[in-house]
């Protein structure tokens, strides 16, 4: 027996958010891990979309700080181990240092 028409539109429609949500979730910003180490941010200069987490884990025997230039974050002393996250949803350049070693310093460019 065939199918009748508005079970069939049905059909055709689930089929079609099914494939919707599944490529959405496939689009969603993959996390980016920083490590802290020898006194230096790596990358030191890396390129994510927006929506992005990004994750600075501090691999130094000493404590670090993670400060944006324009002041939009700002994380505690890392301790070795200790990591700090941050969603980067704006489209732009953050410049962020070191707030304890202002001569770390790392760039992210967030693309739209």
């Amino acid at each position: 027996m065939p199918i009748s028409f508005p079970r069939r539109r049905f059909a055709v429609a689930s089929i079609l958010l099914l494939f919707v949500a599944s490529t959405a979730r496939a689009a969603a910003p993959q996390p980016v891990t920083i490590r802290i180490d020898n006194f230096t941010f790596a990358p030191a200069e890396i390129t994510v979309p927006a929506g992005t987490t990004v994750t600075w884990v501090n691999g130094d025997d000493i404590p670090h700080t993670v400060v944006a230039v324009d002041k939009s974050f700002r994380s505690k002393a890392l301790d070795t181990g200790d990591s700090y996250s941050q969603t980067l949803s704006q489209p732009g350049t953050v410049d962020y240092f070191c707030g304890l070693h202002p001569h770390m310093t790392g760039r992210i460019t967030v693309t739209p």
